[in-house]
């Protein structure tokens, strides 16, 4: 028996949400109904415009995009935010977007004004989300209007929300916010498919990552041989455990691993499946825990744009 949907806001969405877009009749037959989206993933809006179009499931699914990254790094004026939304409306072919998220949060403009201002875009039923921002930004977004979902990465090799520091889990719990994680599957290299940066194909941006440079993949490698061996009485994969996992640490998770094969479409969905028990859960904890894997998440460049603090209100001029 799968699991039960989970709530962003008032929606009731399946426990695994899908973020990519070219086997959209698999996702959907499979049982998805969350489709995540942002405007910054090349055509996909468009092409995701056309299969609702074509298919009229868009009353079927619940469908999100987000604004945000620019060249310049996070962008949250109220202008842009506007504008960015028109145009995804625009690409999608559709009159709303379910839940709209700021992908990064803006070093110039204080969150209360970029969050105002998607207040004022909704429509009854439009929720609004953040990602990659700071808990202290996550209690002031929420004081200007109701927060709904919080996109994080979040991975067994990944736990950086649950730590004091950042404290983003126990920020989004106080305020009843949904965790929403990508990147479960650690960019696919919990799969077990990936025995060294060089199985990546040229150009693949995980090769600037620091956490997966070669030195690691041992450890990595062995987090995913552990993790299968958790999935073994299950006949589940090391992917499918993850996910399980995830989606264990309670209701207020929802998962959206990306892929581009049919296959693992159906192997993610069938995740919701695979019930662990208390001493599963407990073991894949301790794994994670124990897995002890150095460097950033991203390169250079991606952590200066994440977890950055917006200004102060009172110090804000638009002018």
């Amino acid at each position: 028996m799968s699991l039960p949907p989970r709530k962003i806001g008032n929606a009731l969405v399946h426990p695994i949400g899908f973020g990519f877009f070219q086997v959209l009749d698999s996702v959907f037959e499979s049982g998805y109904n969350h489709i995540d989206c942002a405007d910054v993933y090349g055509d996909s809006e468009v092409l995701i415009g056309k299969w609702l179009k074509k298919t009229g499931n868009r009353d079927k699914i619940f469908l999100t995009s987000k604004f945000g990254i620019t060249s310049k790094g996070g962008r949250g004026d109220p202008e842009y935010v506007k504008e960015q939304c028109a145009k995804s409306l625009e690409r999608f072919g559709v009159s709303y977007i379910d839940l709209y998220y700021q992908h990064r949060p803006d070093p110039k403009v204080p969150i209360e004004v970029t969050v105002g201002a998607m207040a004022e875009l909704g429509r009854e039923g439009e929720i609004s989300g953040l990602s990659e921002c700071t808990a202290e930004d996550v209690r002031r977004a929420h004081a200007v209007h109701p927060i709904s979902a919080l996109q994080v990465e979040f991975s067994p090799l990944v736990l950086d929300i649950e730590s004091d520091e950042v404290a983003l889990l126990k920020t989004a719990r106080e305020h009843g916010i949904t965790i929403v994680a990508y990147s479960p599957l650690a960019r696919g290299l919990i799969t077990g498919q990936y025995k060294s940066p060089d199985d990546f194909d040229e150009g693949d941006t995980r090769k600037k990552i620091p956490k997966y440079r070669a030195e690691n993949f041992p450890k990595i490698i062995e987090v995913a041989k552990r993790i299968e061996q958790v999935g073994m009485k299950h006949n589940a994969t090391a992917g499918q455990v993850t996910l399980a996992w995830i989606l264990a640490q309670g209701d207020d998770f929802v998962v959206i691993p990306g892929t581009k094969k049919i296959k693992y479409v159906k192997e993610n969905m069938e995740a919701a499946n695979v019930k662990l028990n208390a001493n599963e859960i407990a073991t894949v904890r301790k794994i994670s825990e124990e897995s002890d894997i150095p460097g950033t998440r991203y390169g250079e460049a991606g952590m200066q744009i994440v977890m950055v603090k917006t200004p102060p209100l009172k110090t804000y001029n638009p002018l």
